[in-house]
């Protein structure tokens, strides 16, 4: 049986990791080096690693920590952030990267998805997809979408409606290969439900299930995590989620954060509850 992943993220900005709330809000935690370190050392599956800096130079301070942490860190290491053409994936891979996530490039290329999994391999290009609820009527907790509301891709760190239909975008990015060759499409997809991103409340059920009901690849869930049911919840509920990822509830309150669910507990929890896991 295939072990479920956990997954934790680091958002870079300026050389420093940061967290925000739905998106805003972003304050400084700790180096990323160190806490890649420490998940590494702590029972992590893989991380990732977002480059939120826009500048040159900030790009430039990116590449040397990404460089660093390859060199220190033993567990798959997935970057995104600001990947827009072939020669971004090609440089991030160049630093180390085992896989390449894309989000609002692939908005403004659709054609660069194909074009990546067919030079580096399916299995290399991720979808990043950041998802908010638009229209409908509202519930008690998220508006609601089977009355009337659609599930929209936000670019741009999710503060930009695109208006597109965020299932049916997932579905034809993972499905992009010709007849010729199928695998050229995306080789996983994360879902970053903006609704409920640092909100502590649990994850996006009623989005994930939309996205593993209509692709067969790797799903991973962002956004809600706020306990160690949450995560036991995900995988219990929804058993095509592959891994459940998250940012500052893993942080380490000694690296600034402001909570923390230990790893290797978490792990163990759900190892008692049946779940599939790497001790």
């Amino acid at each position: 049986m295939i072990t479920k992943r956990i997954i934790p993220c680091l958002d870079v900005r300026d050389g420093r990791v940061v967290k925000g709330v739905n998106f805003q809000g972003l304050r400084d935690v700790s180096s990323p080096l160190e806490l890649a370190k420490y998940y590494s050392d702590n029972g992590a599956d893989e991380l990732v690693f977002y480059d939120i800096t826009a500048s040159a130079e900030g790009r430039r301070i990116f590449t040397d920590i990404l460089r660093e942490t390859a060199r220190n860190v033993f567990i798959p290491l997935t970057v995104g952030g600001g990947i827009a053409s072939l020669e971004d994936f090609e440089r991030v891979l160049d630093c180390g990267a085992d896989k390449v996530s894309v989000n609002t490039g692939a908005i403004a290329n659709p054609d660069l998805i194909p074009q990546a999994a067919e030079r580096y391999g399916s299995q290399c290009v991720v979808l990043s997809v950041d998802v908010k609820r638009v229209g409908g009527v509202g519930g008690h907790r998220l508006p609601d979408v089977k009355s009337g509301g659609q599930f929209h891709v936000f670019a741009r760190g999710g503060r930009e409606d695109t208006g597109m239909e965020a299932i049916g975008w997932i579905r034809r990015c993972v499905e992009a290969g010709s007849p010729g060759n199928p695998l050229c499409g995306a080789g996983e997809v994360v879902v970053n439900s903006i609704d409920t991103d640092g909100m502590r409340g649990g994850f996006d059920l009623e989005m994930l299930k939309a996205v593993t009901d209509v692709v067969s690849v790797p799903v991973i869930a962002s956004g809600g995590a706020g306990s160690v049911d949450d995560f036991i919840t995900l995988f219990r509920t929804l058993p095509g989620v592959d891994a459940g990822l998250a940012a500052s509830v893993f942080h380490p309150r000694a690296a600034g954060a402001d909570g923390e669910i230990p790893i290797r507990d978490l792990k163990a929890r759900m190892a008692a509850e049946g779940i599939p896991v790497r001790l």
